[in-house]
């Protein structure tokens, strides 16, 4: 192990930027929840018992992709398997995993969170909801990552939530996306039962996606001369 501080400099500010805006949006309290960025076979996660409101570089550790420590000097997150086997499955860039409010509570109810609006599709639609496991352990590692086969996020049972993406900026903004949802599907569930996309619906909204380039900003072409 080296204690390096320049190892994966960028990365770990990105990973302790990341996590003082998700606390600043309520997603992450005191010491609860995790974040994570690959660099090549490198990860930068955040350490545990580190206060995620006012986290520093210097409270996120290098890791490797078998876990061992290659940069700094606090222990990582006790999620540390969770987060490399996201990275080993899937290839993915980041892993957001948060106790915000709302997801929690729908992970304390259901069994899935239902396509009841078509931005969930962002996360791949319906959001699965793996079995509870205690903290830590790898019989929670296992199962979330099987809620999150085909998905950008799942639920933990009584537990919170996990994001990712290719990059941080995306694994956030997931995470903020499915507390969205979770917060809309609360208020909808207090007026009567929400209404769920059907497969012909979702499909429609993915090909008007694709086809209008849905998400990104598009420039006003410029005027022509015989058109003024």
């Amino acid at each position: 192990m080296t204690d390096s501080s320049s190892a994966l400099g960028q990365e770990r500010a990105a990973v302790a930027d990341a996590c003082r805006r998700l606390a600043a949006e309520g997603l992450l309290i005191g010491t609860a929840g995790n974040v994570s960025v690959r660099a090549g076979d490198r990860v930068a996660v955040t350490a545990t018992g580190a206060v995620l409101a006012r986290i520093t570089a210097d409270e996120v550790t290098v890791v490797d992709l078998d876990g061992t420590i290659v940069a700094g000097t606090l222990r990582p997150t006790s999620e540390l398997e969770l987060h490399l086997g996201v990275y080993r499955r899937y290839g993915t860039g980041a892993v957001v995993h948060t106790h915000a409010p709302m997801a929690t509570a729908v992970a304390c109810v259901l069994d899935e969170l239902p396509c009841f609006h078509y931005q969930l599709l962002a996360l791949g639609g319906t959001v699965r909801v793996a079995p509870y496991a205690t903290f830590g352990t790898p019989e929670l590692a296992v199962s979330v990552l099987d809620a999150l086969d085909g998905r950008g996020a799942a639920l933990m049972a009584n537990h919170g939530a996990v994001t990712h993406a290719p990059t941080l900026d995306q694994a956030v903004e997931h995470a903020l996306l499915l507390e969205w949802a979770c917060g809309v599907y609360r208020h909808a569930t207090a007026m009567g039962r929400p209404r769920v996309l059907d497969e012909g619906q979702q499909r429609a909204v993915i090909e008007a996606a694709l086809a209008r380039d849905y998400g990104t900003t598009h420039p006003v072409p410029p005027v022509q001369e015989g058109n003024r």
